[in-house]
Order: C-alpha cells, then structure tokens, then sequence
C-alpha cells in the first residue's frame, strides 16, 4: 500500500534532499529512507534508554561497577 503525502522543505532539508538525488536516489526513494531511518534510530535511542534505565536500577550491578571502579584506581600509578 502506498499513500501520497505532499510536504515543504526549508533550505536545509532542500540541500539535503539535492545531495541525495544527486547521489542516485529518486526523491520519494530518498524521503522514505530518510523517514525510516529517522524512525529507527528513534527506536534505537529508546531501546538504549531503557537498557540504562535498567542497569541503573541493578543494585548488584551499581556495587560491582563501584568494587571494579575501586580495584581500578588501586592499580593506578602514584602521579
């Protein structure tokens, strides 16, 4: 299923979108990539955020990040 959409481009997106066709890419090709990437990088962020959000919230995981953090600056040479 395809929809038509039509939009407006400042300069910037307009820029980009030249480069792009001038790379090889139709328009409609370049603003569905540009779209799709846009969404997964968001749902990259997400998934990230989540994970630290996650290990934040490990208690046995903070105080072995603290122990390791300890053994590090023990090893570290007298400056």
């Amino acid at each position: 299923m395809t929809v038509a959409i039509s939009l407006r481009l400042d300069d910037e997106a307009l820029r980009a979108l030249n480069q792009l066709e001038a790379a090889g890419l139709s328009r409609s090709e370049a603003i569905r990539r540009a779209i799709i990437d846009s969404a997964a990088r968001l749902q990259r962020r997400k998934a990230l955020a989540q994970e630290v959000a996650a290990l934040e919230a490990d208690e046995a995981d903070r105080q072995e990040m603290l122990e390791v953090a300890a053994v590090m600056e023990s090893l570290r040479a007298p400056g």
